[in-house]
């Protein structure tokens, strides 16, 4: 695999380090008044999904990671394991563990194109699309004179995850979610 040199570095770079592949976070040249420059770079471990910063001096290098990211399809879940399919034309599928998943598995909807990432042909992590259409299975009812502006409260969405809406929505209702943020956007 190709190696990576400070100048070099940049957010969402995929590297290995201490035998794991990570992912550049954030990266920022330091040149200090006295001394040889350096880089303070936040790294997510992508096993684990840690967050840690490490300093580089300039000029060091890291080995790029053999990892893959594919664009898959939730299918199922049979209980221990959640299935996905590739949308290239060539139907293979890959079974994934619940620790690959992480938070993602109250964002699972069957049939809508997710991000996973693959190394050593084994899935590690999987990332939900920015924003995902759900349904309403449990909230309190809403009242007549209910605004946007009145307030908040919970709403069980068909994946299971639990997110705060305005007062006017009632159940059955599909609604556009942020992945990202877990809040509210708008209805569907």
């Amino acid at each position: 695999m190709a190696n990576y040199s400070t100048n070099e570095f940049k957010g969402g770079l995929k590297v290995m380090l201490d035998g794991d592949p990570c992912s550049i976070v954030e990266n920022e040249l330091v040149k200090p008044g006295k001394g040889q420059a350096f880089n303070r770079v936040k790294l997510r471990n992508l096993m684990t999904g840690r967050v840690g910063e490490r300093t580089f001096k300039s000029g060091d290098s890291l080995e790029g990671a053999d990892v893959m990211d594919l664009e898959m399809e939730y299918l199922y879940t049979d209980g221990d394991m959640w299935h996905f399919m590739k949308t290239d034309g060539s139907f293979e599928q890959y079974a994934v563990e619940k620790k690959a998943l992480g938070d993602t598995v109250k964002w699972l909807k069957e049939q809508v194109p997710y991000t996973l990432t693959l190394w050593n042909d084994k899935a590690i992590s999987v990332t939900p699309p920015n924003f995902i259409e759900l349904e309403v299975v449990e909230t309190d009812p809403g009242l007549k004179g209910d605004t946007a502006q009145g307030g908040s409260k919970p709403a069980t969405l068909s994946s299971g995850a639990v997110v705060r809406v305005p007062l006017f929505i009632n159940q059955g209702e599909v609604l556009k979610i942020d992945t990202r943020s877990g809040e509210y956007v708008s209805r569907a």
